[in-house]
């Protein structure tokens, strides 16, 4: 048995769920912002709803709080880059990330990405602070689905 004692013992741990890689993203007058999303899961049914959890060091989260929308895009196998720029630990920061032809938006105006296995587009609808998290609760306002399309899943710090 092993006890979390700080923060890179939590990260493993928690590491051990093989879960799908996800960009959540938002655009407020600053410009497209986003970020990888280590905890998204939905809520419930009726109202369709999705929550994700952002820390509140993340530059994004004011985009969300500004644009009262969020998407979440769950990123096809391949796209690693991409997950490790929007995660912090590559070469693009900010809206650098975000090539024009690559994205388009659907109902909120969130940044929807083309190659996605699927995205949900949320309408902010209540945010509860815990610790160094904001909890943001979206409804869903649409959503695609690709054909065919497999998931890039996180496992152990890396990528299946």
């Amino acid at each position: 048995m092993q006890t979390i004692s700080d923060a890179k013992t939590f990260w493993r741990a928690l590491g051990m769920r093989a879960i799908g890689a996800a960009v959540v993203t938002a655009r407020g007058s600053s410009g497209p912002a986003g970020f990888l999303a280590l905890s998204v899961t939905h809520l419930t049914f009726d109202p369709p709803t999705m929550l994700i959890s952002i820390g509140k060091t993340t530059s994004a989260l004011a985009a969300v709080l500004e644009a009262k929308h969020f998407a979440i895009n769950y990123l096809p196998v391949g796209t690693e880059e991409l997950a490790r720029n929007f995660g912090g630990q590559g070469p693009l920061k900010g809206t650098d990330r975000f090539v024009p032809d690559q994205w388009t938006t659907l109902a909120t105006g969130a940044p929807i990405l083309k190659s996605a296995v699927g995205v949900l587009d949320c309408e902010l609808e209540e945010t509860i602070e815990r610790f160094e998290t904001v909890i943001a609760i979206g409804r869903i306002a649409a959503y695609l689905q690709a054909e065919k399309v497999s998931p890039l899943v996180t496992f152990r710090g890396g990528y299946l």
